[in-house]
């Protein structure tokens, strides 16, 4: 399916633009006005008083110009109504906005068949209803309807995000945003009448901006073998990365009253995952961490990671992780040893994890790390940065190791000193996080994801 136009529009109606401030259909063309979309924007509102300076139309057909996508936020009876129009006129992408459909019972259910229907054949997809919409800031549309005051819109990256529910979708965009990540396309996709998550996976798989798709999932909307066979096709182009909700009967439940979808056993989906290379993860913090990795660096050739410290209780945490993991901390060849015993002081310990103790410098690092890296996978640099004589160039340092082709991941963890750091590490694409448990964790999905691909690959 050729999602194009939701996300590369040369015209967008916004039926149902209000006049209040604070209300969702202001809020919808105050950021798509704001923003630096380059196509025409049409407010539809009976009252044609003009709305933030723009000319107002009584109704999607009173605009002559040809309109590519419609956002739809009216009330739900009248959507059929809107939908129809938009039909008739031979617009090719809508969002609805609107809830209050099969969500909510069967008088909603009801309301969404009746959409179903004026749909049939004809060339007009649907995303919705009951969504917060699109934001891609690669072509700079953005149908939210959360002010940018109050949620933050990442800047243009390589990870692709999809979600059933606009809360965590919008949580996470929040997050993103704060942590300087960058993403390509944001969609959520609500009760997914008509485009559904294996649509959105087909045509991201093929999407040369994306080369990480992130899946917040209640339930399956479509045909659970299509959904296999292209999340088959998709992991071997690209990592999906995937977190599954609804896995308690409570939760089951929850979600039945959320987007009308049925949960299913959570034991056959995490089945499926494996089984087909998706990687599941088991909370939004695991989401976050492992597309992250994903987004920044290559994907290891094996499993052998290099653990390089300056603090010896962070090293142990993240070699209790790794043995859990079942990654391989090798020690360093015994030429390799000789020859940084050379330049290091006695007490360092050359064993891996390299603990080089506290008064270690950027060069103890660099001298390490060059030395060792030929060895490995994947080196985890642990760097306290409070340390007193580490120089601020070490952040140079390890982002110039990118240069060996390997994955290289940061862990650091402390206060604003500490997170200034971390923010030039990122901005240079190199992941970094809290815990030695989490960046060991990050490169041992990157491992099993990268195994998958190498066995399975045609």
């Amino acid at each position: 399916m050729n999602l194009d136009v939701f996300f590369n529009p040369k015209s967008v109606a916004v039926i149902g633009a209000s006049h209040t401030p604070g209300k969702v259909g202001y809020a919808i063309l105050d950021d798509l006005l704001r923003g630096n979309f380059k196509g025409n924007v049409y407010p539809v509102n009976p009252d044609t008083t003009p709305i933030l300076d723009k000319h107002v139309y009584p109704s999607i057909k009173a605009i002559k110009d040809a309109i590519d996508l419609a956002v739809i936020a009216v009330p739900a009876p009248a959507v059929p109504k809107v939908l129809k129009e938009c039909v008739e006129k031979k617009i090719k992408g809508a969002i609805i906005i609107s809830g209050g459909f099969s969500e909510i019972g069967q008088e909603g259910k009801k309301l969404e068949e009746k959409c179903k229907k004026i749909i049939k054949g004809k060339i007009t997809k649907v995303i919705g209803p009951n969504c917060i919409g699109i934001y891609d800031p690669v072509s700079d549309l953005d149908t939210l309807f959360l002010t940018e005051d109050r949620m933050g819109r990442p800047k243009s990256g390589s990870i692709a995000f999809i979600s059933q529910s606009g809360a965590v979708g919008s949580t996470i965009l929040d997050w993103l945003s704060g942590e300087h990540v960058g993403i390509s396309k944001f969609v959520s996709y609500g009760n997914a009448m008509d485009v559904n998550e294996t649509d959105l996976l087909e045509y991201l798989s093929k999407d040369n901006t994306t080369n990480v798709i992130a899946v917040y999932l209640e339930g399956i909307k479509a045909d659970g073998k299509k959904f296999i066979e292209i999340l088959k096709k998709t992991v071997k182009r690209k990592p999906v990365v995937i977190l599954k909700a609804g896995k308690t009967e409570r939760g089951s439940k929850a979600v039945i009253s959320h987007t009308a979808s049925l949960a299913g056993d959570a034991r056959i989906y995490s089945a499926v995952f494996k089984q087909f290379g998706a990687i599941e993860a088991c909370d939004w913090t695991e989401l976050f961490d492992f597309c992250k990795v994903f987004s920044m660096q290559p994907l290891p050739k094996g499993d052998k990671l290099l653990i390089v410290t300056d603090g010896g209780g962070f090293g142990v945490l993240a070699a209790d992780e790794a043995e859990r993991q079942g990654i391989k901390l090798e020690e360093p060849s015994n030429a390799v040893k000789k020859l940084l015993s050379k330049t290091l002081p006695q007490y360092v310990s050359l064993h891996n994890p390299i603990d080089l103790t506290g008064d270690v410098t950027t060069e103890r690092y660099k001298v390490v790390m060059e030395n060792c890296i030929n060895q490995y996978d994947g080196l985890l640099a642990i760097v306290l940065f409070q340390v007193p004589l580490l120089e601020e160039t070490i952040v140079d340092v390890l982002i110039d190791m990118k240069k060996y082709g390997k994955p290289i991941l940061c862990c650091a963890s402390g206060g604003t000193f500490t997170e200034k750091l971390a923010d030039r590490l990122e901005a240079g694409g190199i992941p970094v996080y809290p815990t030695p448990e989490r960046a060991v964790r990050a490169f041992a999905t990157m491992v099993k994801y990268s195994k998958f691909r190498q066995a399975n690959l045609d």
